[in-house]
């Protein structure tokens, strides 16, 4: 099965340093010797896990973790992370080394022809931004919903300027033509135009949780308007379909930070499968789905969810007929890289079955 990713700290962690005598010992401890240590954070190493791996260009932190770790996401805790490390996470590169510590049951950054090293200043860090740098999950699969598709929430869809007419009564604009638009800008220039789409219900409840929006293109402020008139005339740049009167603008996002460390949530998480990205009845590893639960429940980037298909509602016929539910089964894993208030999106990392809306995402245990 294909093995995914994220970025490593450089180890600005605070971990004792590691002599060349305890590398050596710990080049003979056995793996269940490992075990033990990483037992404690249930981050259990792989009973052929190798000794060391060069990092390669194409590698990914996933993938890496993927040669040592039944849970490739559980890398942070054997890297030795704290939470700070975790929200400042920095780069590796091809041509580093990662060890594995059997004595101490954690995985280390070193240099070739050297012993492993780790820093000992946790909040002194180098940040490398070198375009050789190992990527985070693979941006080729998500970038398109870094910044769109849109989620809209609360009055998003009320309070949100549209386009009220188009130069010489055009009925749909492209690129290089002009929308006049109507609404607060609150100082910004370059929007996004999308059109109102399919409401996203809560599979619990029923109730409509959000809207997800269709991504027409974006637009650029050429003239604002004044006292004369509220009017604005914005410029299209990029029309990936035809806007027309009635589409709404939404403040282009700030660029997309690619470098996620996976973690657990940190308080516990129940969440179910609104949607599969696409309209499609099911999905598998590498696609996109939503989920009930965002920014209000503690969700962020880089968040790891276990996957269960929901079990079923059956009649027992061997007990006059009483509805029972069948258990949960694990599934995969939930690589979560964008979240609004209550909703959030996810890339499915592992999987050995279908994913269906309505399925569960959960604390891994």
């Amino acid at each position: 099965m294909k093995k995914f990713s994220t970025i490593v700290s450089i180890l600005a962690v605070s971990l004792p340093l590691i002599s060349t005598g305890a590398l050596a010992a710990g080049g003979q401890a056995t793996t269940a010797q490992a075990q033990a240590v990483a037992s404690k954070t249930k981050c259990d190493f792989l009973p052929e896990a190798p000794d060391k791996h060069v990092v390669v260009k194409g590698d990914t932190l996933w993938g890496i973790s993927s040669m040592f770790l039944k849970n490739p996401w559980c890398w942070p805790v054997v890297w030795g992370m704290n939470q700070e490390d975790i929200k400042n996470p920095h780069w590796i590169y091809p041509g580093q080394i990662v060890y594995f510590d059997r004595v101490n049951g954690r995985l280390r950054l070193g240099n070739p022809g050297g012993v492993p090293t780790v820093k000992l200043t946790p909040h002194s860090r180098v940040q490398g931004l070198g375009s050789n740098a190992i990527p985070a999950i693979p941006a080729s699969m998500i970038e398109p919903f870094l910044s769109q598709p849109l989620i809209l929430e609360d009055d998003d869809l009320a309070t949100a300027p549209r386009i009220i007419a188009t130069k010489e009564g055009r009925v749909n604009l492209g690129v290089n033509e002009q929308a006049y638009v109507r609404g607060e800008l609150e100082g910004g220039t370059s929007f996004q135009v999308f059109r109102p789409g399919v409401p996203l219900r809560d599979p619990e409840t029923k109730a409509v949780i959000a809207y997800e929006a269709v991504y027409l293109g974006t637009v650029k402020l050429s003239r604002e308007g004044n006292d004369d008139s509220d009017v604005h005339t914005f410029n299209v740049v990029k029309s990936k379909e035809e806007m027309a009167v009635g589409d709404r603008l939404m403040p282009i996002p700030p660029s997309p930070i690619l470098n996620y460390v996976p973690h657990p949530p940190a308080e516990e998480v129940d969440a179910r499968v609104v949607a599969i990205y696409g309209g499609v009845a099911s999905a598998g590893q590498n696609q996109i789905i939503s989920i009930n639960r965002g920014k209000n429940d503690g969700l962020n980037l880089g968040t790891v969810l276990t996957l269960y298909n929901y079990g079923r509602v059956i009649q027992d016929k061997t007990d006059a007929n009483k509805s029972i539910k069948l258990p949960d089964e694990a599934i995969g894993d939930l690589f979560i890289f964008r979240t609004f208030n209550n909703i959030s999106y996810g890339l499915i990392m592992q999987v050995k079955d279908i994913v269906k809306v309505g399925d569960a995402a959960r604390s891994p245990r």
